[in-house]
């Protein structure tokens, strides 16, 4: 039986998608180094930069974009950020835009503040008598102190029978924007 070469030409392309398709080594053009995407029970590492609105950087992992925001703190150790998905380590809207993502894909997620620090709620900040607080020294404007139970407040007035006490969040009431980028992907 005598074989063309195009028969031959033939079974070795289907030899050859064949066994692509069964190894799973397909490309499916997303432009991201890995197949397998984030999901919910996944330890995940990403790099971020976290902005306002306006543009302005309030953190980041990368010890460069720090530097060039004005945001460096040299006590601290600038490297992606390690987190298991889905366990609420982080804000809401951060860990739902994370899910899907693959592996060194680049995204930025806007979050609103529902889904960030909640909203600035203006009855939470009270005024108390400086002689309830037993302290020894004069609170000042600016400082933050921890309550037993892990809530913080921040001094926001001082006059001379009252300290004004603010618990919320700092970014609370605010849209952040975070510019990702998924490092690597430890499936659950």
């Amino acid at each position: 039986m005598k074989v063309g070469r195009n028969s031959v030409y033939f079974l070795a392309m289907l030899l050859l998608v064949s066994t692509i398709f069964v190894s799973g080594c397909t490309d499916e053009g997303n432009g991201a180094g890995g197949s397998e995407a984030v999901e919910s029970g996944d330890m995940v590492q990403v790099d971020y930069t976290g902005k306002f609105e306006d543009g302005t950087v309030f953190d980041t992992s990368r010890e460069e974009v720090a530097q060039e925001a004005g945001v460096y703190n040299p006590q601290r150790e600038y490297a992606p950020l390690t987190l298991l998905v889905g366990t609420g380590q982080l804000i809401e809207g951060f860990e739902e835009g994370l899910i899907g993502m693959k592996e060194g894909e680049e995204k930025t997620l806007t979050i609103p503040p529902e889904k960030a620090y909640g909203e600035y709620n203006e009855s939470w900040v009270q005024a108390i008598p400086l002689e309830d607080l037993n302290m020894s020294e004069k609170p000042e404007v600016g400082q933050v102190y921890s309550s037993m139970y892990g809530g913080q407040f921040k001094v926001v007035a001082v006059n001379e029978t009252h300290v004004t006490l603010d618990p919320n969040h700092e970014l609370a009431g605010k849209t952040l924007v975070f510019d990702v980028e998924v490092v690597s992907i430890e499936k659950a």
